[in-house]
């Protein structure tokens, strides 16, 4: 094979190092991009933070600390608090207290083990019991349900030194179980709701009769077998009625009242107004990264000079600028896809979810003169704050089903009128999926019964069977 040299014309696209950092920051969540700034501000001697921007306001009262004549000498055995009477601590009286009280529950709060270990420490255990009820409160979930078995506990604290029985682990399940909240260290949902009627008082109406339902005819409750019921408990339809009321006061996942998952905080990127009935779109200026180049380094650079040290200015400083320039371009094409977004679904905005109109990346990607991965970007982890609600931007897009006239309907109106119907229906006959499809089929929306179930099922609501109840 002989060789030989070819000359061949082709374009190619390259991803500059300015680029790649521009589609980076521009994938950035808020507090994602907060961690980038910092870390650029730390790195490149050239950035620095612009405190030119509006002033925060000032806070709605001030604190005023009395003046405390501080002793020349301290006794040896003194404590701080009793020369001080706390006047370091901040401000007195109930705001004090509410502040940090707010303070502790926003660090995580107490666990249900922890709520448990500490009613365990108030009974008065035999260290034998007291480890065997550390045991039984380790095998607790987040929703109270005891998850193990006596015999399980048995084989986990038995060895040649210490023997224990099955009746002495279930006599300290049942002491635990008496615990707050109601229903705790339950086996199954049928021993949660009894332990949580036992400890009603005995003349509570239904009483007896709404825990020998728990007790053995939860699966005829759940299948709707009113008339098996009825026999069951020996009750008409009326009693019937007033016994699962009592039932749906209580507490499935009593867990779930203790252990509750820090909920977390979204910081817009843009906020949505109506101004003198038209809609307006801007930036959340506390969600925008202010820098800028400082004046006093870039001052040091010149540019005869070509020295190591003078390079590494010229460096930092072309790096700042780009920098600078991809967080500018970032906010002008966020601003522009939310623009693009609130002018097509201004409808959502005035009149709710069922006027949602359908959308895709294509549509905005068309309209702004940008790529679909470029909208995709934009659009993840991005939220806006409107007048009805904070919503992430990639919310306002969804598929289309055509109606009768041949229109477009986005699937999420298709969502809201399905939900509107399902929460006016009468509980007793509630709709089948067939059902909605022909009310939707009369106001000129053609969906299939299975479009229907699957928009149910996204919406975790149950079939018709499951809704239907005896209250």
């Amino acid at each position: 094979m002989k060789q030989s040299l070819q000359l061949r014309l082709g374009q190619q696209l390259t991803m500059t190092p300015q680029l790649q950092q521009a589609i980076r920051l521009l994938q950035l969540s808020t507090v994602e991009l907060e961690s980038e700034v910092q870390d650029a501000l730390e790195s490149n001697l050239m950035l620095e933070r612009d405190e030119d921007g509006p002033a925060e306001a000032e806070p709605p009262g001030e604190v005023t600390v009395e003046p405390v004549d501080i002793p020349a000498e301290l006794a040896i055995d003194s404590v701080w608090e009793e020369v001080y009477d706390g006047a370091m601590a901040g401000p007195r009286g109930p705001a004090a207290h509410e502040g940090v009280e707010f303070e502790g529950r926003g660090n995580g709060g107490e666990s249900l083990q922890d709520h448990l270990y500490w009613q365990m420490s108030l009974m008065r255990f035999s260290d034998a019991d007291r480890l065997i009820g550390t045991v039984i409160v380790d095998a607790i979930n987040e929703d109270g349900y005891f998850t193990s078995t006596l015999e399980d506990i048995r084989q986990t604290l038995s060895d040649d030194d210490f023997e224990v029985g099955i009746e002495e682990i279930e006599a300290v399940l049942h002491q635990i179980q008496n615990f707050d909240p109601p229903g705790v260290a339950a086996r199954d949902l049928g021993e949660c709701l009894c332990l949580q009627l036992r400890q009603m008082p005995e003349d509570t109406p239904w009483r007896d009769q709404a825990m020998e339902l728990a007790g053995g005819h939860l699966e005829q409750l759940a299948g709707q077998e009113l008339d098996l019921l009825m026999e069951a408990l020996d009750v008409d339809h009326d009693s019937l009625r007033e016994i699962v009321k009592l039932i749906h006061t209580l507490m499935p996942r009593p867990g779930a009242q203790i252990h509750q998952a820090q909920a977390p905080y979204v910081v817009p990127d843009v906020f949505v107004r109506n101004r003198n009935g038209a809609w307006k779109v801007e930036l959340n200026p506390d969600a925008t990264p202010r820098v800028r180049v400082n004046s006093q380094y870039a001052s040091l650079i010149r540019r005869a000079d070509s020295s190591a040290d003078n390079s590494c200015l010229k460096t930092h400083l072309q790096e700042a600028r780009w920098f600078i320039k991809s967080l500018k371009s970032r906010g002008e094409t966020l601003l522009k896809v939310a623009t693009c977004i609130v002018d097509r679904q201004h409808s959502f905005l005035e009149h709710g979810e069922e006027a949602m109109k359908p959308m895709v990346l294509h549509d905005v990607a068309d309209a702004v003169g940008m790529h679909e991965s470029t909208i995709s970007r934009v659009t993840t982890n991005k939220y806006m704050l409107t007048p009805r609600g904070i919503y992430e931007l990639k919310y306002f897009f969804s598929s289309h089903v055509y109606t009768k006239s041949g229109a477009e309907c986005s699937s999420t109106a298709i969502r809201a009128l399905l939900k509107k119907l399902i929460a006016a229906e009468n509980s007793a006959k509630p709709l089948s999926d067939s059902k909605l499809a022909s009310i939707l089929s009369d106001q000129g929306i053609k969906v299939a019964r299975r479009t229907v179930a699957k928009y149910r099922e996204a919406m975790t609501i149950p079939a018709s069977g499951e809704r239907r109840s005896v209250i």
